[in-house]
């Protein structure tokens, strides 16, 4: 799952960081932090999309 690209103004299905790829899949090594249920950024180019990289370990409290 962490293998699919994400478009811009999806809404996000796990916290962590996301890294934006070119039109063709390929890394910019720029990433954006992103909470579980919000939208994706735009993208600074056009064609450009998100995977996810690093999701965020929860702890749970008690």
């Amino acid at each position: 799952m962490a293998d699919e690209l994400k478009k811009p103004g999806e809404i996000a299905k796990q916290s962590g960081q996301y890294e934006i790829t070119g039109p063709r899949g390929g890394g910019t090594g720029e990433e954006r932090t992103v909470t579980k249920g919000e939208p994706l950024p735009p993208t600074p180019q056009a064609g450009q999309r998100y995977k996810l990289v690093d999701a965020t370990k929860h702890k749970r409290s008690k």
